[in-house]
């Protein structure tokens, strides 16, 4: 199978283990991420802008719950999806984050666990863009241990009564409905909050060193009340927002990818044209051996990637292996961007350039949805049959 791509970037032909309609995809995700990212995403980072007007444009595109079924959502395969995150990651990491947070967070815990007036209601509205949802679980003092979350949910005749903060949620200020997990006497329930409702406030967090052109805020509940019919009635317990975490952890194992190939084809580039000493960097063993390294690891990751992807769409795929893809995908990534940088020189710590901003928001990407050493003790677990977190 041919492909129009630099082969520079896939010396093992991995373009031939993916069909026309998945490069069909790709190409298009691409040339969006060229036409509307690229020329504005150093701006953006540099004044800490999302354009939230762009999720209207995604959802045209079919790129919100694109991997969810029904209710107007695209319905495409899980590679899809992987491949459209890491054309959007290649442009910023924020910007995918939007699309994980909108589709595999927010879409995808009203799918998975909602009813069927929910999901009628609010997930043909979420996949065009109209709609902006959130999703809160991560609490100022619970993070890589949700279950001692202090937000809570009680019981007010028909209604619930919800109290509590939640911390780094991303697009929760501009969102129009929150997913909001709380403690019960039940055990832990998930509810859809209009961001409208009294008691509800987000406020964006500023002062970050990376994902900033991106939204994450501080949410506070206030005894917000919401209905009896806002719960989630298919989530109890942990494995509710779990199940949702893991959509997400799978399109970071692809995503990172974009931003590790992007640096690598920018200091690529820049060798070839930088000269020094009379000569371009490419004609250099130290710089080629670096150009090696990153180019191994950005495909061994892509490998690891796809070999995921064909088990998710065959519904095989474990929670430790999401695990593997993610540690491994993410750390390496953030290594080929660090690399990439040091090509450029000096030139290559300003906004001009791409590597140091994707390494800045790897940063973020390698702490949320499970550190590193959260996936360590999963896949620990997975060996030894030992759940060693406490």
């Amino acid at each position: 199978m041919t492909t129009t791509f630099d082969s520079t970037t896939d010396l093992l032909g991995i373009d031939g283990l993916l069909s026309a309609d998945e490069l069909a995809l790709r190409a298009s995700v691409r040339s969006f991420v060229d036409d509307a990212i690229r020329p504005h995403v150093a701006e953006w980072f540099e004044t800490a802008t999302f354009p939230a007007s762009i999720m209207a444009e995604l959802g045209s595109r079919g790129l919100l719950g694109m991997h969810l079924v029904g209710y107007g959502c695209p319905g495409r395969s899980a590679v899809e999806y992987g491949l459209a995150a890491m054309e959007l990651e290649a442009g910023d990491s924020g910007l995918r984050t939007a699309v994980s947070v909108q589709g595999s967070l927010a879409m995808s815990a009203i799918h998975k666990h909602g009813s069927e007036e929910q999901k009628q209601h609010y997930l043909p509205l979420m996949a065009q863009g109209s709609l902006i949802g959130c999703f809160g679980l991560t609490e100022p003092t619970a993070g890589s241990d949700p279950a001692t979350m202090a937000t809570f949910a009680r019981r007010d005749g028909d209604d619930w009564v919800i109290s509590g903060s939640k911390r780094w949620i991303g697009l929760a200020s501009i969102a129009d409905v929150a997913v909001i997990w709380a403690q019960t006497d039940d055990g832990i329930r998930g509810f859809l909050v209009p961001t409208s409702t009294p008691g509800f406030a987000a406020t964006p967090i500023t002062g970050k060193l990376s994902m900033r052109a991106s939204i994450q805020c501080d949410i506070e509940l206030d005894s917000v009340r919401v209905p009896a019919d806002a719960i989630l009635p298919g989530a109890r317990g942990l494995r509710g927002p779990f199940e949702c975490l893991n959509e997400a952890r799978y399109g970071i194992v692809w995503g990172v990818l974009g931003a590790a190939r992007d640096s690598y084809e920018a200091a690529l580039a820049y060798a070839s044209e930088r000269l020094q000493f009379g000569k371009p960097l490419t004609s250099y063993q130290l710089t080629q051996q670096k150009l090696v390294d990153m180019l191994l690891e950005l495909q061994k990751g892509q490998l690891l990637a796809l070999h995921l992807g064909r088990l998710k769409d065959a519904g095989s795929l474990a929670p430790h292996q999401i695990s593997m893809g993610k540690l491994n995908n993410v750390r390496q990534a953030i290594a080929i961007c660090r690399q990439a940088r040091t090509i450029f020189g000096g030139n290559g710590i300003t906004l001009e350039h791409a590597p140091f901003r994707h390494a800045d928001n790897l940063e973020s990407v390698r702490t949320y949805e499970g550190t590193d050493e959260v996936h360590t003790l999963v896949i620990g677990q997975a060996i030894t049959g030992v759940a060693a977190f406490r």
